[in-house]
């Protein structure tokens, strides 16, 4: 890319009708077909307030029970589970991640120019956890080549067990631990390896205090929802997510900046890094930082799912 191109930052709006134009759930959930693929869904799906078919949002179990459903039904991952207390994300909004970086500038080049030596898309999961959720997806809907570090030993065992239950996964989805907390990339991007793109879904929150309040504000959003009142939240009744995937020192800003600065390290062994921003407030900080250290475009992508906004951040030094 020419100079002229160095600080090259855009946006990129969301559909305004939601979901990725791709992403199979746009027109919500198929309970009947859900309940036929993935019968222990069944005793979590009523009728709510409004006559539809629906599961309790706020239920940790309801929603792995649908989270499993639709991976089945849709992509033939079976047997996926989860260990109690870990974090469980929203199937549909992760299926979103996967398409809007799919889209990035050169990540299909590899796939249309394959060869014996570099036959796929290479992702880079930062932060797997116990879901393994992004690189399964990657697998599942694109064929791509992941690899999924975690600091969390119990996470990457819940992960292989998932792996090893799904043949589509076997060859294409590895684990690598990190052994070093204060690091990210250091110690799991080897030396002459390549990714195409990295992803990561950070610790929102500086404390489990903090992560706490998160959550309590979730339920009482959704039980607003239903015409309900919340019940007070306890530290085993939030929406799931241990330590590393829910909090870190400095919150989610902290995370981000030390993400960019060690991404400049690895700038020429990853063409795309990227990473949700769920706090507005830290996009500019974030990409200031970025284009500081040289970046040639940087690009925010906005995700919608129901009520909540998301982004994605992008950025590229080649």
């Amino acid at each position: 890319m020419s100079s002229s191109h160095r600080g090259k930052n855009s946006r990129i709006k969301r559909d305004p009708k939601g979901l990725h134009p791709r992403n199979l759930h746009r027109q919500g959930y198929d309970f009947p077909s859900l309940i036929q693929s993935y019968p222990p869904l069944t005793p979590y799906v009523k009728t709510n307030a409004y006559g539809n078919l629906s599961i309790n949002f706020s239920d940790p179990l309801a929603v792995k029970a649908i989270n499993a459903a639709l991976l089945k039904r849709y992509y033939n991952i079976i047997d996926w589970d989860i260990p109690e207390g870990a974090l469980c994300p929203p199937i549909p909004g992760r299926v979103d991640y996967i398409h809007y970086i799919a889209e990035l500038p050169g990540i299909d080049e590899p796939a249309k120019g394959a060869t014996e030596t570099r036959p796929r898309v290479a992702l880079l999961d930062i932060g797997t956890g116990a879901n393994g959720i992004y690189p399964i997806l990657a697998c599942a809907i694109y064929g791509w080549q992941c690899v999924g570090s975690d600091i969390n030993s119990r996470s990457l065992e819940n992960v292989a067990s998932i792996i090893a239950k799904n043949p589509i996964l076997e060859n294409s989805f590895t684990l690598r631990a990190q052994d070093n907390k204060n690091h990210i990339f250091e110690g799991i991007i080897q030396p002459g390896e390549f990714f195409d793109v990295s992803v990561c879904n950070p610790p929102f929150h500086a404390s489990q205090d903090e992560a706490l309040k998160g959550s309590q504000r979730k339920l009482n959003n959704l039980a607003r929802n239903r015409g309900e009142q919340a019940p007070p939240q306890t530290p085993t009744l939030n929406f799931g997510g241990m330590e590393a995937e829910l909090w870190c020192k400095g919150g989610e800003r902290m995370f981000l900046k030390k993400l960019i600065k060690e991404s400049q390290t690895f700038s020429a062994q990853c063409r795309w890094f990227t990473c949700l921003v769920s706090k507005i407030e830290n996009i500019k900080p974030a990409t200031k930082l970025i284009r500081k250290l040289g970046a040639v475009d940087v690009r925010e992508i906005e995700m919608k799912q129901g009520n909540k906004v998301t982004r994605i951040l992008a950025w590229t030094f080649t």
